[in-house]
């Protein structure tokens, strides 16, 4: 639970409300409640055909450049014939704005003081119920406001209760932050059915209109009335419901908002709240982290500005499973969490609050499946198939190529082509692939062999893009990406001096094509999918001249731009693309490759002797890439990091501004501390490979007692366990969901990769196992 002792003076003290679809930051005041509110399908404009033509006429032109190092003359082409018009995708914008102004009797009538006596307030956010609560006392009148953004019945509701009546007024506008009220962008607010209903049309071609709608009912002894386009509400009991929908689902959206709401008040206050918290529960008690000690008596705030105590960090985790659930829920036409999640709060939002896929988008759902969220990630599939059907286009426009690709960012309309007019992000087509890995990892987790087969076209065409785009590196001996990069970063080449941008084959680009092609060989294979021959063997040729992941000579670290050796620009950069093999791949683990393990290490050390990890998503991934090298005193720090130096006072993330990824990939990393599934080895004495489970692989110190329940690992398991002392209880509960065989490997607190941990075969019977360092029990 998050706690504050204040109402929220601005956006980042505010706290989230989401039902997936619909969201609300509440700020609780006293004498104006305010509620910033979204709807993820807001966006400004309609699709775009924005492809570059012709730009595949230059594309070995541009490779020439690239090879031979003349990176001003390969920027220049770029420029010229590879980036699409108009230069953006589309933004997401703000639904609206609900204030609800409070007049309280005065406790005495005929004093002379004229300012009211606010006493006990409190402000907390209930992550178990997903329920925003704020209690104070006026006057002598005890007021509680509860709210909830409801998925089972589509809707944002407040409940006031009051010992004595209070009237209170509801207003809605579109306008949040425009200066002088200049323009409010909306087209109308009305009054239908005693109900105020605001439209509006974000604007730009094809865009989607909104509706809006706010009603209220009262008790028996209250009433509502309508004042201008305003409701005027005096009870002691009431109910406040604000349902939204737009043109994106239902070309009437004012007859379905308004349907929402009817529904809903027809529920009444009790059975609302009562349907909301068991959907709610349903998802979000499945899976829990606790750590000790705990300090449960001090504010949030408090408690950021301190030394997190362990209690906090698992509060930090429950607050990313909480806004993924709240703000990516699986229903027709879906979208997935982008930038702000779905919480933005302005109309020109930084990097449009758009779909970026060159490491956030894909950081939002790293911990959806470790985390008991699986069904999160649903929307995500729901975005990526769309993104291979307008792909075609940009594949076969841009590149010359079959199958589908994706640039850096996307939007509302699964727009493919490239983003801004910037050399070191814009020109990158593997945005889409990196989303590709998402497909077996989900797989992994759920063994929904349905989603995977549904999604195997998607990463046919995938695949088809990238048989088509490599080509062999200037040695003849490798087949490469070209033009490659290493996401936003930048280069001094070793020869001439001059400031790059492009190459042949950075690591990550070759790294996530060879976990790509692994998985739909894995896929191809568990499918039987018997017209795949060509397509199968065409993978395997590619697989086999991928090149190796190369070490500097000079640094001992990992090389970012592939085979060639050359040295950042910027040291301390927040991307580290070039360890992707390390998280969220798997080709680095700490059971193999130890030149590589020291190399990685090295590379992180590095990266943060020069400034790296200075913004909260960059930190988040330090994290779980720490982790995964195992060394828990690292992960304390960065961890400790995120949370004082890039967590907002209502523990949102800050880039800053804020972006949700933070939250998320920190959720993932404390989760990653904990159990890790991601490797595989062949053992002595068994044949095959097995799944490697560890408990406890990368836990600080200082965590010295807690427990994880519910936790998913990849090959259908999940897992159950405490500790005390640093030392894992007996016993585990290990639950077998597809009846796979693994081997379970207990860690301490503490331990670091030197530790080869105690190991535990788990039999391939499907059902639930009590296994103790010592072996299965009955």
């Amino acid at each position: 639970m998050l706690r504050y002792a204040s109402p929220a003076n601005d956006w980042n003290e505010a706290l989230p409300l989401g039902n997936g679809r619909l969201g609300a930051m509440v700020y609780g005041g006293v004498h104006q409640e305010t509620l910033r509110l979204n709807e993820e399908s807001v966006w400004y404009g309609g699709p775009m055909n924005r492809t570059p033509h012709g730009a595949k006429e230059h594309l070995e032109d541009l490779r020439k450049f690239i090879r031979a190092g003349l990176h001003s003359d390969a920027e220049a082409l770029v420029k010229k014939h590879f980036l699409a018009t108009p230069k953006s995708a589309r933004h997401y914008e703000p639904l609206g704005t609900c204030t609800i102004d409070f007049e309280y009797r005065k406790e005495r009538p005929r004093s002379k003081v004229a300012e009211d006596v606010v006493a006990h307030y409190d402000r907390c956010l209930d992550l178990d119920r997903a329920e925003s609560v704020v209690r104070y006392t006026i006057n002598g009148i005890k007021v509680r406001r509860e709210t909830i953004a409801t998925h089972a019945d589509n809707a944002i509701c407040i409940r006031i209760i009051a010992d004595s009546p209070v009237t209170f007024t509801i207003s809605l506008t579109r306008m949040s932050d425009v200066a002088f009220e200049v323009n409010e962008f909306l087209d109308s607010i009305d009054v239908v059915d005693q109900r105020i209903v605001l439209h509006a049309t974000p604007g730009g071609k094809g865009s989607n209109g909104l509706c809006l709608v706010a009603g209220a009912q009262a008790d028996r002894e209250g009433h509502v009335r309508i004042v201008g386009r305003e409701l005027v509400v005096t009870a002691t009991d009431a109910l406040v419901i604000l349902a939204a929908q737009t043109q994106y689902n239902h070309a009437d959206s004012q007859q379905v908002a308004m349907s929402d709401m009817n529904a809903a008040f027809a529920h009444g206050s009790a059975k609302l709240w009562e349907r909301h918290v068991a959907n709610w529960q349903a998802l979000y008690s499945r899976m829990s982290i606790q750590l000790h000690p705990n300090d449960t008596q001090s504010m949030a705030s408090e408690r950021l500005k301190s030394n997190p105590d362990p209690g906090l960090i698992a509060l930090y985790h429950a607050y990313g499973r909480y806004l993924l659930l709240s703000c990516s829920r699986s229903y027709p036409n879906a979208l997935p969490a982008n930038l702000q999640g779905i919480w933005n709060p302005t109309f020109q939002p930084a990097w449009g609050s758009k779909f970026t896929i060159n490491i956030n988008l894909q950081m939002n759902y790293w911990g959806a499946n470790i985390c008991n969220l699986s069904e999160c990630e649903l929307p995500l599939f729901d975005l990526l198939e769309r993104m291979a059907v307008r792909g075609q286009r940009t594949a076969a426009e841009v590149y010359g190529c079959r199958g589908w690709c994706a640039h850096h960012c996307t939007d509302i309309f699964a727009d493919t082509e490239t983003q801004d007019r910037w050399m070191p992000s814009t020109l990158w087509p593997l945005g889409g692939v990196w989303l590709c890995t998402h497909i077996w990892e989900h797989y992994l987790f759920t063994g929904d062999e349905g989603l995977l087969s549904r999604l195997s076209k998607t990463l046919d065409g995938c695949v088809d893009f990238l048989l088509d785009f490599l080509t062999q590196d200037a040695s003849g001996q490798y087949l490469v990406v070209n033009p490659s990069l290493s996401p936003e970063n930048t280069f001094i080449h070793n020869e001439s001096g001059e400031k790059g941008v492009f190459c042949e084959g950075s690591t990550m680009d070759q790294e996530i094509i060879r976990q790509v092609f692994t998985h739909f060989l894995l896929i191809a294979s568990k499918l039987q999918d018997t017209s795949q021959g060509d397509r199968i063997a065409a993978v395997q040729s590619a697989l086999s001249k991928i090149p190796p992941i190369t070490i500097s000579l000079k640094t001992g670290t990992i090389q970012e731009w592939g085979l060639a050796d050359h040295e950042e620009t910027e040291l301390g950069h927040r991307h580290i693309s070039h360890l992707y093999p390390l998280h969220p791949g798997n080709t680095i683990t700490t059971s193999s490759h130890p030149s590589l393990v020291e190399a990685a290490t090295k590379t992180l050390l590095r990266r943060l002797e020069h400034g790296g990890g200075h913004t909260g998503w960059s930190r988040a991934w330090l994290i779980n890439l720490w982790a995964r090298l195992r060394q828990p005193e690292q992960c304390r720090k960065n961890i400790e990091a995120l949370l004082k130096d890039s967590t907002l006072p209502n523990m949102l993330d800050n880039h800053p501004p804020f972006q949700i990824d933070g939250n998320f990939g920190g959720a993932a990393g404390i989760a990653e501390c904990l159990i890790q599934s991601h490797e595989e080895e062949r053992l002595d004495g068994f044949d095959g490979l097995y799944r490697i489970i560890r408990l406890l692989p990368s836990c600080p110190v200082d965590w010295e007692k807690g427990n994880v329940r519910g936790a998913r690992c990849r090959g259908g398991f999940e897992v159950e366990f405490k500790w005390d002392e640093g030392r894992i209880q007996d016993p585990v509960l290990v639950k077998s969901l597809r009846g796979k065989e693994a081997v379970l490997v207990f860690h301490f607190a503490g331990s670091n990769a030197t530790d080869e941990g105690v190991r535990v075969h788990v039999p391939a019977v499907e059902g639930s196992h009590r296994i103790s360092p010592k072996g299965p029990k009955a």
